[in-house]
């Protein structure tokens, strides 16, 4: 039973203080005189948001092959404690999750975790080499819930469109990271001012929109659903407009980094500011941030990458790409677009649950009853310093160590069960 929490449930345009009994995995109901067991558990939401549970569409768990960096169970424990009850792991693993043997793998680990809901999102194509389509049909059987060459981008526009076409038989997005890789190749960062003068190799802002153009035109062809993975630019949110705007079945995300950071945070070299798309300018965030507000950018995913500290302790050019995020999502959403007054807390919460969930074919995204019992319950105006140590990723890979954040997950129910409170983790560490 959560008690007294504010329930904000955009799904179904409900903003209301209230109670809200859970049982058997399910939302049974809410109102202020509900009757519950003797022998329910009472959770005081005073002061909090109780949210249908947010759901993250693109991170990386590193297993199989780099469990010294993230597993499943760590990565379904760190998005419970991010407030996320469900997250989808991307393929680009050791070996690549592109067959339902490797799909069924992410499957079990994940209901081990005990955490987190992890669905997994097979390879577009075999071993991620851009030749030949992976087998979609036996993948989905499986359990895989979109198909993704994230980590590298889908170059064939041949390919990509049997891709398109393949995937619309079966009622799942395809995800495609958006780089034209001639144009990108040997960039460390943003192209302009800043990677002129500290000597680094540059990606343009093209390198992005050119893909993002061919996957609309393609989806035009096809009619078939493409997912634009963390869009960066200005121009990218400008054609991904041009392309709703004509019916076409595109949807597209943003990660917090890109809503929060400019390039200026890789000054000093930082590893931790290097990520692929790159930190654009403030313009870019600009037109981001609008995006997410006016739904040209229909939600926010991660993109968590978490990396051993001795990789990223590399010279600027050689250090990976990539940050851990899903501990600190809610707070930079906050802090960018919440508090600055671009969008208000239900709109978070559309772009951070019910989107998700509806776009990708998920359960959970509402709190109405009968639905699974996956809830958020966050603090909105906690104020916390960000100490990489306190993670329960294995990951430590953040720019915003040390920075002082707004809004926090306090506890995190799936399924009808606490898997995660904000106390015991400060007991446990």
């Amino acid at each position: 039973m959560l008690t007294g929490g504010r329930l904000l449930d955009p799904s179904r345009g409900v903003d209301v203080v209230t109670d809200i009994l859970l049982s058997d995995g399910k939302v049974i109901d809410h109102g202020s005189n509900i009757g519950h067991p003797d022998d329910a558990l009472i959770v005081d939401c005073d002061g909090m948001i109780v949210a249908p549970g947010f759901i993250d569409v693109h991170c990386h768990l590193r297993e199989p092959g780099r469990a010294d960096v993230e597993t499943i169970a760590s990565g379904a424990r760190a998005a419970a404690a991010g407030g996320f009850t469900a997250v989808c792991a991307m393929p680009n693993t050791d070996p690549v999750i592109d067959n339902p043997a490797a799909v069924g793998f992410v499957v079990r680990q994940g209901l081990l975790a005990k955490a987190a809901r992890v669905y997994p999102i097979g390879a577009i194509s075999v071993g991620q080499r851009g030749e030949a389509l992976a087998e979609f049909g036996e993948m989905i059987d499986s359990g895989a819930i979109a198909v993704s060459d994230d980590g590298k981008p889908v170059v064939s526009a041949q390919l990509m469109r049997t891709a398109l076409e393949y995937a619309r038989t079966f009622g799942v997005p395809v995800i495609d990271h958006c780089e034209e890789p001639t144009l990108a190749a040997g960039g460390a960062m943003n192209e302009g001012l800043v990677s002129a003068r500290l000597g680094l190799k540059g990606i343009p802002d093209e390198a992005e929109e050119i893909m993002v153009i061919r996957d609309i035109l393609l989806a035009r062809l096809t009619h078939g659903h493409v997912h634009l993975a963390h869009m960066s630019t200005k121009g990218s949110v400008e054609l991904i407009r041009w392309g709703k705007e004509r019916g076409i079945n595109v949807t597209a995300e943003v990660c917090p980094h890109h809503l929060s950071l400019t390039e200026d945070a890789v000054e000093g070299y930082n590893t931790n500011a290097k990520m692929n798309p790159p930190l654009r300018t403030a313009e870019d965030v600009e037109t981001l941030r609008e995006a997410v507000r006016d739904g040209t950018i229909d939600l926010v995913a991660t993109d968590h990458a978490p990396h051993h500290y001795d990789e990223k302790e590399r010279e600027f050019s050689n250090a990976p790409n990539g940050i851990v995020g899903l501990e600190t999502a809610l707070s930079v959403v906050v802090d960018s677009l919440v508090v600055p007054g671009y969008i208000d807390f239900g709109t978070l919460i559309d772009r951070m649950s019910c989107s998700p969930a509806r776009l990708f074919g998920l359960p959970g995204g509402s709190l109405r009853k009968g639905s699974p019992a996956d809830v958020t319950i966050f603090d909105p105006v906690q104020r916390w310093v960000v100490d990489p140590r306190q993670f329960m990723s294995k990951g430590r890979n953040t720019p915003y160590a040390g920075k002082t954040l707004t809004g926090r997950a306090i506890c995190t129910v799936v399924a009808g069960e606490i898997v995660y409170t904000l106390d015991e983790q400060r007991d446990v560490k």
